[in-house]
C-alpha cells in the first residue's frame, strides 16, 4: 500500500544502476528461472484445465493496468443498477490451475509475491499461467472468480456473491489513455460509472477514517552514458482514474473480509492505527513545510488533499509512510480474531484481488467462493491458514528490502553529480549521537545527515540547509551534514 515503486526506462542505457540492481538481486535471493517439474506441471495445467460451467463471456469486462501488462488479475463490468449499482470484478481463477502440494504450490509458497526491480520482476508463477492460461487477457475466454457487488446510489455495498465462471475481456486499457478519454467525454459507458463509482467510495473512506497513500512512481532518465552519466528521478503521479481502479479492489477486499466474518474461517489483512507519536512526527514534518493540517482532521483526510506533482507534498508523502506501518495476516477458524481491522482502511479488509503476483490471495478466493455457495472451506485452504502469516511476512520483508535497496539506488544515481552542493530540507528526525534524519525539498529525497562539530543544533521539524557528503551508487548510499539555517 505504500511501496513506490522505481522503474527504469528502456531506452536508458544505465550501467551502473544495472550493475546495483544486480547485486540487489544476488543479496535478496531473488528467484530466477522456474525449475524443471513446475514448469512442466504448469504446462500441463494449462492444457488440461476444465473451465466453470457458469458462462459469463456476455458481460463486457475490460482491464486497466499500466502498458504493456500480461499478467492481468481483474477485469472489470459495471452497470447502472436502479439508483446505485452493479459492479462485477473478475479475478484470475489461480486455484483451478494450482493443485495443493504440488510443484507449482510449492514454488509459489518459496517465492511468495512477484518481486518487482527497475530493470525487470522476478513472477510468482510460471509465463505459461501468469501471462497465459490463468491471465485475463482481452478477447480470450477464461476461467475467473467473479465477485458481484449490488451497490446502492452511495456505492454502499448492499449484496455480494462470488462464483466461478467463465469470462472474456473486451479491451485491455491502460490508465493513461482511460484518464484522458475521460477527461475528453469520450470514455465507455463502464469508464463513466467507474468515475461515479471511485468518487462516492472516496467520501466513504474518509467518511470511516480510511486514508490511502498511492506512492507516485518514479522513473529514471539518464543523461549522457558510461562515467559521464547523469541520472535524473521524474516522478509520475497517479491519475485520478487509478484512484477509483484501487476504490474497485479496496471495497472487493472488504467484502472478501465480511464473508470471512460471517463465515467463521478465513484470513485478514490487518493493520493497528499509528501511534501518538509517529503522528506526532508526522505533524512536525507538515508544519516545518508551511502546510496547514486542523488538529480536527483525519489524517487520511490530509494526505487526500496533497498535490503529487508538489516537490514540497512529495517530500510530505514520502514521510506519511511511517503512518503506515504494522501490517500483517490475521488467519483465524472458528473464533472470531480480536484484531479485525486495517487502520487504513478503517474496516475489515482481506487480500482477494491479486492472485497471479500474491500467494495468499489464492486461498482468500476459495474460502470466499465457497462461504457465498455455503459449502465448506476447502481443506487444503483450512491447512494453510496457520501458516501463510508467516510465509507472507517473510515475503513483504524481502519485497521491502528490495525496494528499498532500489530506492537508495537511485537517489545515489539522482545525486552523485552534486556532491558538495547544498540544498534545502527539512529535519524529520533527531537520533541523538546517529545525527540526524533530513528530508530534502527538491528532489523529495528523505536521507542521513550529520552535524559538523561546534554547528548549533537543530531540532526535528527545522528548516535546514544540507550538503551533499556522498553519493555512491554501489553502496547505495548517500548522506550530508549541516550547512545552515
Amino acid at each position: 500500500m505504500t511501496l513506490r515503486r522505481v522503474r527504469l526506462r528502456p531506452e536508458t542505457g544505465a550501467a551502473a544502476l544495472t550493475a546495483a540492481f544486480a547485486k540487489i538481486r544476488a543479496e535478496n535471493e531473488v528467484p530466477d528461472e522456474f525449475p524443471p517439474e513446475v514448469l512442466a506441471e504448469a504446462q500441463e495445467a494449462a492444457r488440461s484445465t476444465t473451465p466453470p460451467e457458469r458462462d459469463e463471456t456476455g458481460v463486457e469486462f475490460i482491464t486497466i493496468d499500466p502498458p504493456g501488462s500480461k499478467d492481468l488479475d481483474q477485469a472489470l463490468a459495471i452497470d447502472a443498477d436502479g439508483s446505485g449499482y452493479r459492479v462485477r470484478y473478475a479475478i484470475a481463477d489461480v486455484p483451478a490451475f494450482v493443485a495443493p502440494g504440488g510443484a507449482v504450490d510449492l514454488e509459489a509458497r518459496r517465492r511468495v509475491q512477484t518481486l518487482y526491480l527497475p530493470d525487470g520482476r522476478s513472477p510468482l508463477h510460471p509465463a505459461v499461467l501468469s501471462e497465459g492460461a490463468a491471465s485475463l487477457l482481452p478477447d480470450s475466454e477464461r476461467s475467473a472468480y467473479v465477485w458481484d457487488l449490488r451497490l446502492d446510489a452511495d456505492a454502499v455495498v448492499a449484496e455480494t456473491q462470488v462464483y466461478r465462471a467463465r469470462v472474456r475481456s473486451r479491451a485491455q486499457l491502460d490508465y493513461a489513455s482511460v484518464q484522458a478519454d475521460l477527461d475528453a467525454g469520450r470514455a465507455p459507458r463502464v469508464i463513466e460509472l467507474l468515475a461515479q463509482v471511485g468518487p462516492r467510495r472516496i467520501d466513504l473512506e474518509l467518511a470511516r477514517g480510511g486514508a490511502s497513500l498511492p506512492m507516485p512512481e518514479q522513473e529514471v532518465h539518464v543523461e549522457g552514458s558510461g562515467p559521464d552519466a547523469v541520472y535524473r528521478l521524474r516522478y509520475r503521479p497517479p491519475a485520478p482514474v487509478e484512484d477509483y481502479n484501487a476504490q474497485i479492489s479496496l471495497l472487493t477486499g472488504m467484502a472478501a473480509a465480511d464473508l470471512m466474518l460471517q463465515g467463521g474461517v478465513g484470513i485478514l489483512r490487518t493493520m493497528p492505527p499509528p501511534d501518538e507519536k509517529a503522528v506526532s512526527r508526522f505533524r512536525r514534518v507538515v508544519a516545518a513545510h508551511g502546510l496547514s493540517w486542523p488538529q480536527e482532521q483525519s489524517y487520511g483526510a490530509f494526505l487526500r488533499g496533497l498535490d503529487r506533482t508538489d516537490p514540497v507534498h512529495l517530500a510530505i508523502i514520502h514521510e506519511a509512510t511511517g503512518l503506515f506501518r504494522g501490517a500483517g495476516y490475521t488467519p483465524f477458524d472458528g473464533t472470531r480474531p480480536e484484531q479485525v481491522e486495517h487502520a487504513a482502511v478503517a474496516a475489515a479488509y482481506a487480500h482477494v484481488t491479486a492472485p497471479l503476483r500474491r500467494l495468499v490471495d489464492r486461498f482468500g478466493l476459495a474460502a470466499c467462493a465457497a462461504l457465498s455457495a455455503g459449502e465448506e472451506v476447502p481443506d487444503w485452504v483450512r491447512a494453510a491458514l496457520p501458516e501463510l502469516p508467516e510465509i507472507m511476512r517473510a515475503g513483504d520483508r524481502r519485497a521491502s528490502a528490495i525496494e528499498r535497496a532500489c530506492t537508495d539506488a537511485v537517489e545515489a544515481a539522482e545525486l552523485h553529480d552534486q556532491v558538495g552542493q547544498e540544498f534545502a530540507a527539512v529535519v524529520v528526525d533527531d537520533r541523538g549521537e546517529k545525527g540526524y534524519v533530513v528530508a530534502l525539498i527538491d528532489p523529495a529525497i528523505v536521507a542521513p545527515c550529520r552535524r559538523p562539530e561546534g554547528a548549533a543544533a537543530p531540532a526535528a521539524g527545522d528548516a535546514v540547509r544540507v550538503r551533499l557528503l556522498e553519493a555512491d551508487i554501489e553502496a547505495r548510499r548517500v548522506s550530508f551534514e549541516i550547512a545552515g539555517r
